[in-house]
């Protein structure tokens, strides 16, 4: 029989039960039933772009916490986290401090960050990468912009530009994160990749390079060229913007 996730572990010492008690007569107050419902059906009319990120984060506190008024969860999970996809990035131990977050509550949050990451990843993988460019970086903002600690990762490329493999290689701190030129190298190799692109993010939310950023990018593409590999650029994924190092002439 498989473990639980280490954090699953952890978590029942940091809260109470997921749902609140239920009424009496197992019946949401008026005013809770009536906003849902109000709400629900605005979605449903006008879609999620009119909606503020609290009301989004309301509709889908729905379905983990069904018996009490979860308005103020959502604000305290924004005062928190800042935005709504910082709050479905979130660790879940992190997301377990707040006080209302059982299991029930980070299984959801965690369900639509993996469909969001799943849905970005089926624009571009199989894909000609230089002709869906706009849909990688979507990609990379979608699934790394609003980490809290530095991921590395690296999207391999066959000979005519086509997305064969997206693999996470390294996790890092805020700050850091451990890379190993010829490792990449290696395994560009093992998928029969002809090139491939760098990935990273600043939690910090600065794309800015630092001086490590370009060492590692050189030696990385040193290792590339002793190999026959073509490192076509390094991208540093911030809050709200990227960097490329080829458009910089770093690379």
């Amino acid at each position: 029989m498989s473990r639980p996730p280490a954090f699953q572990e952890k978590l029942p010492s940091l809260f109470g039960p997921d749902q609140p008690a239920p009424l009496p007569d197992g019946r949401l107050p008026s005013y809770i039933a009536g906003h849902r419902k109000r709400l629900r059906a605005r979605f449903m009319e006008g879609g999620a772009a009119a909606m503020p990120d609290y009301e989004l984060l309301e509709l889908l506190l729905f379905r983990s916490t069904p018996r009490s008024d979860v308005k103020p969860l959502a604000r305290a999970l924004l005062d928190e986290f800042g935005d709504f996809n910082r709050v479905l990035t979130a660790a879940p131990e992190r997301l377990a401090t707040i006080k209302g977050v059982g299991l029930a509550v980070i299984t959801d949050l965690k369900i639509v960050e993996a469909a969001s990451h799943r849905m970005a990843r089926a624009r571009v993988l199989q894909r000609h990468v230089i002709s869906s460019w706009d849909a990688v970086l979507d990609y990379c903002h979608t699934t790394m912009a609003h980490r809290e600690t530095e991921q590395f990762r690296v999207l391999y490329l066959d000979r005519k530009n086509i997305l064969i493999a997206d693999e996470e290689q390294a996790l890092g701190t805020v700050d850091h994160v451990p890379v190993y030129p010829r490792e990449v190298a290696k395994r560009a190799l093992t998928l029969n990749a002809s090139a491939l692109i760098l990935v990273h993010n600043h939690p910090s939310g600065d794309p800015t390079p630092s001086e490590a950023d370009i060492a590692m990018t050189e030696r990385v593409n040193a290792a590339c060229e002793a190999l026959g590999l073509t490192l076509h650029d390094h991208l540093i994924i911030g809050k709200s913007r990227e960097l490329s190092f080829r458009s910089q002439g770093l690379l």
